[in-house]
Order: structure tokens, then sequence, then C-alpha cells
């Protein structure tokens, strides 16, 4: 029994081979290999993040200026329509007020042959009445006369010369006759008044 239990002992010895000098070697390379990994994690982590940043914050400043410019063009369009549609709105009353016109200068006319025929005196006050009902309309809608007599000075800006015609009454250069009213509408030239200037 003594050299079966010698036996199994010397064979246990042989199965487990000692060398603690190859596991010093291993742990030391092992230990060299993650002085290694660890060095370069270092080295990226001072570099590359500092790379990324920047080029993060550049990325970051282009996509804030493309915003910025983006809202700028999109102020700019709604300035613009909102240009456009008040353009449009004034054109509209432009078309129609220019239409009546001429509505105007018949009633005008009207009320100048009622004027000189007294006879006729009640259809001169509804001529009258209707006159000033359209008149006070077409200013509710900006219309405004350009105000022009006779002896008034001759201004090409706002008034238009049919003929010329000479005058001992008035000054040369200034109006001798109105023959058709002009009109602003909302402050822009619509209709020149047309006249006859002294000379």
């Amino acid at each position: 029994m003594t050299d079966r239990k010698h036996s199994r002992s010397e064979g246990a010895k042989r199965k487990i081979p000692v060398n603690p000098v190859g596991e010093q070697e291993e742990a030391a390379e092992a230990a060299s290999v993650e002085t290694e990994v660890v060095a370069a994690d270092e080295v990226s982590a001072d570099e590359v993040p500092a790379d990324e940043i920047a080029a993060v914050a550049a990325e970051r400043d282009e996509y804030l200026d493309h915003l910025r410019r983006l809202q700028a063009e999109f102020d700019n369009y709604r300035k613009r329509v909102r240009r456009d549609q008040e353009d449009l709105r004034l054109r509209a009353a432009e078309a129609v007020v220019e239409s009546l016109l001429p509505v105007m200068d018949n009633l005008a006319r009207a009320l100048e042959a009622g004027a000189r025929h007294e006879e006729e005196g009640q259809l001169l006050a509804g001529l009258e009445l209707v006159a000033d009902q359209l008149a006070g309309t077409l200013q509710g809608h900006g219309l405004e006369e350009i105000p022009v007599e006779a002896g008034t000075l001759f201004d090409p800006s706002v008034h238009e010369a049919i003929m010329t015609q000479a005058s001992d009454d008035h000054e040369e250069g200034t109006v001798f006759q109105v023959l058709e009213r002009g009109y602003l509408l909302h402050g822009k030239l619509l209709r020149p008044a047309k006249v006859i200037v002294a000379s």
C-alpha cells in the first residue's frame, strides 16, 4: 500500500510541472502589452477628441450660418409678399377709381350746365348730391384732387399742358384754364390735370 501511495504522489508531481521562470516571463509580457495599450489610449484621449471637437464646432457653425441665411431669406420673402399684396390692392383700387373718373368729369360738366340754367334748380341739386357722394366714395379709396385753378403756376409734374394761349389777365407760365381735373391716388399721380397755359 505504501508503494501505491508513493507512486501516486510521484505521478501527481510529474503531471504538474512547475516553471516559475516561464510564468514570470508571461506576466511581464502581458504587463508590457497593457502598458502599450494604456499609453495608446492616453495619446488618443489627448489628440483625437480635440480634432473631433474642432470638426463638430465647424459643422455647428456651418449649420448655424445656414439657418441664419434661411431665416433672413424667409423674412425677405415675407416682406416681399406683403409688399406685393399691397401693390396689388393699390393697383386694383387704381383701376376702379380711374374707370370712374370720366363719370366725375361728366357730372362736373352737368353741374356747370345746370348752373347756367336757373329753372333747372332741382336737377342741379340732385346732381350735386350725386357728385358729392361719388367724390366722398372715391376719397375713401385714397383719391385726392390736385388743386389747380386759373392763375396757378404751371407744374409739369402734376399738370399736362394741352395748349398755350395769350392772355392779358394771367402771367406767362400760369394756368389759363382747367380742362380736366387731375388726381392723386394714395399720393401717387393717377392723372395729371389737363390745362391751357398762359403765354
